[in-house]
């Protein structure tokens, strides 16, 4: 493959890399040799030039088969930035949106539609589409196109995306295409500097009170109430502030409410940010857009509708504030930040979704064809949240840590301990007892007195709810009324230890007893 340095990497007109040049190769030799009414899918990561790749496609079939060519995107944005790259390499083409009249589609040969007013206009047989050769879907991996393919018998149709897992794991791609050609890799991409390179930083998260919605991603609402509370809005916060501060960031969530949260949690801290959702005008965007591109350390937290169509090389932050099952919509957020600048050859990813070990780094080297031809095979073997979090070692915020300097280990193995407990005949009520011995010593550990102790205590709020779902999966009973019970339990008996033992035991720590008030 060809090196170009980083400072000449612009696409103009016909110049394409020489892995472009190898893709559009293999789809027509594919055209050259399909049947009728084929369907061929076409991988390339984001960031690798999908739409420089059909655009030239365009221009070299309409110059050699003498057929129209129609291109389908999902979203407004995608139609008007398909129409300028069609321009820009010399295809003249017509935007079939819910304004455009068809009076002139005479005059065209290149059409580019939005799927909901191209499938309106066919069902009322406003566009003549007898001479459509070619079909090109942008996003193919989302199913709003495949209602139009019975309009289409007789087109040979290319669908583009960088992930070939459909959005709906009930109607997967290999339904609706023939053949998948896979283009060059990400890893393949980062080495030859045509994408950035990824850090990945990834906190722990518990996610066992996300529900699954009938898509199969995790749902709005349950999201929700888990991203909006405060340990997680600080968690935000921290890691934006341990690994992002002074960079432009995208912060990706699920959910408005959600967004508007962090909004005001980055505001009030003092930090440049806006908020972004499909709720926004056109001028509304287009303004916090502008402004993203010309603030530095700028910030934008939105809700998804950055995945898709929105292209700015100086991010160098990609905040995942969501979980998600969804292949796709992982690489889509991360690939945001993978474009180059003169200057960038990496960025950072924070991950507070277990994303990272759900689905592995961005850019591994994953078997594209294997996922198309057994999708399911794929998604079966993800690991699920409690398969992911039982390997999670809680680990006490940096602030939190601090105030228990005296302390030399302050892990308590759950699991460890309910084994051996149960194993010497006892109750696992003992487990609970033992952790709060060895939180208590941790409070005694770094007071003077037992008043500084219940202070510690009540910053041991997410260790303690840590210990309580490992212990609840031990003995297999987590409803959500129980854990709540536990915890709050679990509380009052800690405070009560302190408060009945706090002499003695800090006498067995120190070898003297506590010092007396003056």
């Amino acid at each position: 493959m060809s090196k170009e340095t980083t400072t000449t990497k612009k696409i103009v007109g016909k110049n394409l890399y020489d892995y472009q040049k190898e893709s559009i190769h293999k789809i027509f030799k594919s055209f050259e040799n399909a049947p009728e009414n084929y369907h061929l899918l076409f991988q390339l990561p984001t960031g690798g030039g999908k739409t420089v790749i059909f655009s030239e496609i365009t221009r070299q079939y309409l110059k050699h088969y003498k057929k129209k060519v129609l291109i389908m995107t999902h979203r407004i944005e995608l139609c008007k930035q398909t129409a300028r790259m069609l321009r820009e390499f010399g295809v003249d083409n017509k935007i079939i949106d819910s304004k455009a009249s068809l009076d002139d589609q005479g005059n065209f040969d290149c059409f580019v539609a939005m799927v909901e007013t191209l499938n309106n206009r066919l069902n009322d047989d406003m566009l003549d589409i007898s001479d459509v050769g070619l079909v090109i879907i942008d996003e193919a991996h989302y199913n709003s196109f495949t209602k139009l393919f019975k309009f289409f018998d007789k087109s040979f149709i290319l669908g583009v995306t960088a992930t070939p897992l459909s959005s709906n794991i009930k109607l997967p791609m290999k339904n609706n295409y023939d053949e998948l050609i896979v283009g060059e890799s990400i890893g393949t991409l980062i080495s030859n500097e045509y994408l950035a390179k990824a850090s990945v930083y990834s906190y722990n998260v518990g996610l066992t009170s996300l529900e699954v919605g009938a898509n199969g991603d995790y749902t709005v609402k349950s999201s929700e109430d888990l991203y909006t509370n405060t340990d997680m809005l600080s968690k935000l916060l921290q890691a934006y502030e341990e690994r992002a501060k002074g960079t432009k960031t995208l912060i990706f969530n699920n959910g408005i409410n959600t967004s508007l949260h962090v909004y005001d949690t980055f505001k009030r801290a003092g930090y440049p940010i806006a908020h972004l959702d499909n709720t926004n005008t056109k001028k509304e965007r287009d303004f916090i857009l502008k402004w993203f591109n010309k603030t530095p350390n700028a910030i934008i937290t939105s809700v998804s509708i950055l995945t898709t169509g929105f292209d700015e090389p100086s991010v160098r932050s990609i905040i995942l504030n969501r979980a998600t099952k969804s292949l796709t919509l992982y690489y889509q957020m991360i690939g945001r930040g993978s474009r180059i600048l003169p200057g960038k050859s990496g960025f950072n990813v924070i991950d507070l979704g277990n994303n990272f070990h759900r689905f592995g780094p961005w850019g591994a080297d994953l078997d594209w064809q294997k996922m198309f031809r057994a999708p399911n095979f794929y998604l079966d073997n993800l690991l699920t949240d409690e398969e992911i979090e039982s390997d999670f070692r809680y680990e006490l915020p940096e602030d939190v840590k601090k105030e228990f300097a005296n302390s030399e280990d302050l892990y308590f193995d759950v699991k460890k301990v309910y084994v051996q407990t149960i194993q010497s005949g006892q109750s696992s009520k003992k487990v609970l007892e033992k952790s709060i011995e060895h939180h208590a010593k941790l409070c005694i550990e770094n007071s003077e007195d037992v008043f500084d102790a219940l202070i510690l205590a009540k910053k041991l709020g997410g260790d303690i709810d840590d210990r309580i779902f490992r212990y609840s999966k031990c003995i297999c009973k987590s409803t959500h009324n129980f854990i709540d019970w536990l915890q709050d339990d679990y509380r009052k008996k800690l405070n009560a230890y302190l408060r009945n033992n706090f002499d003695e035991v800090y006498e067995q720590i120190h070898g003297h007893p506590p010092p007396e008030e003056e």
